[in-house]
């Protein structure tokens, strides 16, 4: 099948590189992330993540929230470790 110009798309921006989000995510994304990995959190952390996103927010802190949450549940044990890590710092 001929691909016709059309690009395929990768989920990423142009000049993005892999891991790296050029996008700004919104205060609704995060809570619509968090909503969807929810059952793979605990209720501590989804309890963390709520405090966070009752108070104002810079954009940083939401794409680093969204981030921190986008694909938890594919994430390896390994790559859940260290965003667990980087929880802890962020909720301190």
């Amino acid at each position: 099948m001929k691909n016709h110009g059309m690009m395929k798309r990768t989920g990423r921006k142009r000049g993005e590189i892999m891991g790296e989000c050029k996008l700004d995510h919104s205060h609704e994304d995060v809570l619509k992330k968090l909503a969807e990995q929810a059952p793979y959190l605990s209720e501590l952390r989804v309890s963390q993540f709520k405090n966070q996103l009752n108070g104002e927010l810079s954009q940083e802190r939401l794409n680093e929230l969204f981030h921190l949450l986008k694909k938890y549940d594919l994430a390896s044990p390994e790559e859940r470790q260290e965003r667990e890590k980087q929880m802890d710092h962020l909720f301190g």
